[in-house]
């Protein structure tokens, strides 16, 4: 590759927003901001590069190869933000606590994970989130719920659906069945895959009766409306599991009082793909798209750990997945305003650049022509810039 080639490529996993790109994405971006805003969230920005300590706690390691790392000059190991939990869990601890509880905290942001590319996931890629800390009640966790529901809506999503799951149903009927933690893990992570080939063969490996087998086998199968919660309390029979279906049921009735309470299903296989989730846990779908758009969940650990136990529910939207879905569903995406172009004849530049500044001061999107053209000239120039209406400044 020449010197040439390689100053115009991007790293693996990156993307150029070419001008339209970009505006389609800042005005998604600007709505779901309204919405935080409108809900009680204050808006956080917490650094790009954080210690890999920092970003690993509470997590273990397993997230660490997907890292971008690197090393400061005292040579201590830096890596990028590979998802905003965490540091918004630092900030809490180290930062605000003085502050009345809960944290409302809201953030739009890039963070950088290394893997396969893939349609709407790239190794950068942006997210808009919440975060509540420091309430334990049901009320927060349906929060989240309705506050993505709302964010679908806002962004010009008509068709999605928000599954829902609690992990410690999960965890329940696995001490409910005397598994081992190691073969928990892998059932965990088949059910995480949605590979029922390889839950089988793993279930089919345990010494469980015949019975514990078909029930662990059916826990990716669990999905649909309030009957699935009735199914999963016959099959529940040990204090934990029992408990978190009691939950899901009092997060599904706030759920019906915020009005949203159609667009979500029950979905008891749904555990997420980070280890640090102790409770309700939700991803939204929309058809065309087999990834979620949006997910989170309740996680009240990770503060203690940085030193301050806290409970917490959040979650992230991803924007390029937003966008996507606006694209795969044939929706309109937010318009992008370019109101005036003002052109002129020679000799006539003074007059056109105190036009646009009072376009401009009215609150109106105006670009000025760099020299004096043609009539048919500035109207095709309009055209294809995507601007609303041509403003000629001519001889009278």
């Amino acid at each position: 590759m020449s010197n040439k080639d390689l100053v115009l490529e991007i790293p693996y996993g990156t993307r150029d927003f070419l001008p339209q790109e970009a505006a389609e994405k800042r005005a998604i971006e600007a709505r779901i901001a309204r919405q935080f805003k409108l809900w009680g969230y204050d808006e956080v920005v917490t650094p790009t590069i954080e210690f890999l300590d920092t970003l690993t706690m509470g997590n273990g390691s397993n997230l660490e190869p997907q890292m971008f790392k690197l090393f400061d000059k005292q040579n201590r190991t830096m890596a990028l933000r590979h998802e905003m939990t965490t540091p918004i869990a630092r900030v809490v601890a180290s930062r605000l606590g003085e502050e009345w509880l809960p944290h409302k905290l809201s953030y739009i942001s890039s963070v950088f994970r290394y893997e396969k590319t893939q349609t709407g996931r790239q190794c950068e890629f942006h997210q808009a989130g919440v975060e509540l800390i420091g309430s334990s009640k049901a009320t927060a966790d349906a929060e989240m719920i309705a506050l993505a529901v709302s964010i679908m809506k806002e962004a010009g999503l008509k068709d999605f659906q928000i599954c829902l799951g609690q992990v410690e149903f999960i965890n329940g009927l696995m001490q409910q069945c005397c598994i081992f933690p190691k073969q928990q893990q892998e059932i965990k992570d088949a059910i995480e895959r949605r590979d029922l080939v390889a839950l089988g063969e793993i279930v089919d490996a345990t010494e469980l009766p015949e019975a514990a087998k078909d029930m662990v086998k059916q826990l990716p199968l669990l999905h649909g409306g309030r009957q699935v919660l009735k199914k999963a309390y016959n099959m529940a029979m040990n204090e934990q599991s029992r408990r978190a279906l009691d939950n899901l049921t009092e997060i599904y009735e706030l759920l019906d009082a915020y009005g949203v309470a159609e667009y979500v299903t029950f979905d008891l296989g749904v555990i997420r793909d980070f280890s640090y989730y102790t409770g309700m846990v939700f991803e939204a779908y929309t058809p065309g798209l087999g990834f979620p758009l949006c997910g989170g969940g309740r996680y009240d650990h990770m503060l203690t750990d940085f030193g301050r136990a806290l409970p917490a529910t959040g979650f992230a939207v991803g924007i390029e997945r937003i966008l996507l879905a606006l694209e795969r569903e044939g929706l309109a995406k937010p318009e992008t305003e370019k109101d005036v172009y003002v052109a002129y004849a020679p000799g006539l530049q003074c007059e056109a650049i105190r036009q646009v500044q009072a376009f401009r001061a009215e609150g109106r999107t105006c670009e000025l022509a760099m020299a004096a053209c043609l009539e048919q000239e500035a109207e095709a120039y309009r055209k294809e810039k995507g601007y609303k209406e041509l403003v000629f400044i001519k001889q009278a």
